[in-house]
């Protein structure tokens, strides 16, 4: 069994464009490689919009050399990009985009949303791809609420939604470059759970809300707190001790070198540099493959 390395938290609240409450609860300024793939999770809300005619959110901006994944738990965003693709990402849906070789996006507060107003709740989570993605064309995966395979917990004490990887008979049904298993989890207070994780994988355990204990003799992990688990052993075992909600994210890392700067992540400075160069010249703008 996995156990605790430590806790990190983050508190700073700040804006992302027009979403605001926005934490960054890591990235890989703080925490390098040791969390490799994955690289960033910010969770915007919980918070409520006001209704307006205006478009709230983030404007258009590049990606290039990692992927982004967007987990709405309440609103709904309208997503366009520079191949003139687009989508609306509905409460419980989430979008699973490879940025890859480059892409250029906006992601606002949906038209309808934005007007009729209410509660948000969203959280984006950045993975690294292998150099040999680096530059493949940039996809978009929708996996919309309904096909997001659901398992029930034993003895009723909680669920388990499977976005990518395997949770007991269920297989998630997003694409990844490498294997990878990420959970969304409600599980009851006073209730024990064990989850996948392999021997070596980066493993991660992000809870939204409530407390959760992994032993006795481990400080309990709060609202809004990484977990960042021991990559000796297998599976991790975690009980409730109020009722919780969390995201379980677990995957070989790359040990690949990493160069990051903005919006982009490759391997070395000079491919930065040719990022940059590539946006001036307009070669993120192409078409884009959507699943």
């Amino acid at each position: 069994m996995k156990t605790l390395a430590f806790i990190h938290r983050n508190d700073t609240i700040f804006s992302v464009g027009d979403f605001h409450p926005v934490k960054t609860i890591f990235s890989h300024h703080e925490l390098g490689t040791t969390v490799s793939p994955f690289l960033l999770l910010d969770h915007l809300g919980p918070g409520f919009l006001k209704p307006s005619h205006l478009r709230k959110g983030v404007d258009e901006h590049p990606h290039r050399g990692f992927e982004t994944v967007t987990i709405m738990f309440q609103g709904e965003l309208e997503h366009r990009d520079s191949s003139g693709g687009g989508g609306i990402i509905a409460e419980g849906d989430v979008q699973w985009m490879t940025a890859a070789s480059g892409v250029i996006h906006k992601e606002v507060f949906s038209e309808t949303f934005s007007k009729q107003g209410g509660a948000f709740e969203i959280v984006q989570l950045w993975i690294n791809l292998p150099a040999k993605d680096k530059l493949n064309p940039a996809r978009y995966q929708s996996l919309k609420k309904a096909d997001i395979p659901v398992l029930q917990l034993n003895d009723n004490a909680g669920t388990v939604r499977v976005i990518a990887g395997q949770y007991a008979e269920k297989e998630g049904i997003a694409k990844t470059h490498t294997p990878m298993t990420v959970l969304d989890i409600d599980l009851k207070a006073g209730r024990t759970a064990i989850f996948p994780a392999k021997e070596g994988d980066s493993t991660l355990i992000y809870l939204r809300t409530g407390r959760l204990q992994f032993d006795a003799k481990d400080e309990n992990l709060d609202d809004q707190a990484l977990a960042v688990m021991s990559s000796h052993g297998e599976q991790v075992q975690v009980t409730a001790l109020k009722d919780s909600k969390f995201l379980l994210l677990s995957a070989a890392p790359l040990n690949e070198p990493m160069n990051a700067k903005g919006f982009f992540v490759m391997n070395t400075y000079t491919e930065i540099l040719q990022a940059y160069d590539d946006l001036k010249a307009g070669k993120f703008i192409q078409e884009v493959e959507t699943e």
